[in-house]
């Protein structure tokens, strides 16, 4: 197996760094202090997204006849490792470069695909994902908020939970039961609703994670038409998977725990206390278990490269992404504990507050290593 990168691939790196130092502002880290469904993030986002769409640096992995440079799966990773670095000043795009976008092209109508794909790639659109419910967090298929028929429309009543940059997004993408009851994965249907419709009530949850970052949704008798469907009624359940098998491996925080363990390994160098074996053994660990979810990632991008099925692998890789995290932030509350205070290391506890959500989003970290065990071990169910 060949681990080293092409000349091509690392001329597209450097291309990507040279951006970055060329457009993220000197007051940059406050920018991003504040998360990325804040305001000041979100609106960054909308002029920056725009020129990174310029460059070719935005949506280079999609196909050509929806903007994008019709690159390979690795470039995309290439990108999202220097933007996650810098902090991802895509803020709440990086969902629709990542796994919205593709899942529209793939299974939207024409005018869906038109309606919306174009202004993805342009980095003009944000949107938010109503999946989580007050009683089906990472078991979607025990979501209770219904969608009912009633003419050339449907009627959304129910609520979200923990919805990720609902506050300032203009569309969501809306996971709802148009039959069967909870536990039943084939009555699940996903619709694409812009968020001025009536009937929506957004509440921002506050948190430690960002301003703005996280909500309560509720749907009111609210009214959408039928062309806001997403594919078939009940075919929400395939969707979801090939969406989130692209989701799952589409943050390479890895990337940013290790500049982040580089960052505090240098402080403590700086305070002559990077001798203790005890420090070094834990950095270590902690570069380790770094480089170790960057490897499985890599498989995961290299299955969906040559067009394979990941499978539960995807699994794995996502449960390392937050092991990573984890390491590298008990690390630095263990030995820089007075760098989580005051304005000089502002990278230390934003990286920390990212981990705290980071065994829950995407799906929560239990409800992974449960995937792992029946589908990748083949343990029984009782034993999971």
């Amino acid at each position: 197996m060949d681990f080293e990168w092409t000349e091509k691939d690392r001329a597209f790196r450097a291309r990507v760094r040279d951006f970055l130092d060329r457009e993220l502002p000197e007051n940059w880290d406050e920018i991003r202090r504040h998360g990325p469904g804040s305001r000041e993030q979100t609106e960054f986002s909308l002029k920056f997204c725009p020129k990174l769409a310029a460059a070719g640096l935005l949506v280079p992995h999609w196909p050509a006849e929806w903007g994008g440079g019709g690159l390979s799966n690795w470039e995309h990773f290439i990108l999202g490792e220097e933007m996650w670095a810098a902090g991802e000043p895509r803020g709440a795009q990086y969902m629709n470069v990542n796994w919205i976008g593709p899942t529209l092209m793939r299974f939207g109508s024409d005018e869906q695909r038109r309606r919306y794909v174009s202004q993805m790639a342009a980095g003009k659109a944000i949107w938010c994902q109503g999946f989580s419910e007050p009683n089906a967090g990472s078991d979607l298929a025990a979501l209770r908020t219904r969608a009912t028929p009633d003419g050339d429309d449907y009627v959304v009543n129910g609520s979200k939970i923990w919805t990720s940059y609902a506050g300032l997004a203009e569309h969501c993408f809306l996971l709802a039961r148009t039959s069967g009851k909870a536990g039943d994965k084939s009555g699940i249907t996903i619709f694409l609703v812009p968020m001025d419709t009536p009937g929506i009530d957004v509440r921002s949850i506050p948190s430690l994670i960002g301003h703005g970052d996280i909500h309560e949704t509720f749907f009111t008798d609210v009214r959408i038409p039928a062309s806001a469907r997403l594919g078939a009624e009940g075919e929400a359940w395939s969707i979801i998977n090939y969406s989130l098998a692209n989701e799952r491996v589409g943050i390479p925080r890895y990337e940013l725990s290790a500049r982040v363990l580089e960052g505090m390994v240098n402080e403590l160098i700086v305070r002559g206390a990077f001798s203790d074996t005890d420090v070094l053994a834990r950095a270590g660990a902690a570069a380790a278990a770094c480089e170790a979810a960057r490897l499985l990632v890599y498989r995961v991008v290299d299955q969906l490269a040559n067009g394979k099925d990941p499978g539960t692998d995807a699994n794995i890789a996502r449960v390392a992404v937050a092991k990573a995290d984890h390491a590298v932030s008990d690390f630095g509350l263990d030995f820089l504990p007075d760098t989580y205070s005051g304005g000089d290391h502002h990278a230390h506890l934003a990286h920390h507050e990212r981990a705290i959500v980071a065994g829950i989003a995407a799906g929560a970290a239990e409800i992974q290593l449960g995937i792992i065990a029946r589908r990748h071990l083949m343990l029984p169910r009782e034993a999971c």
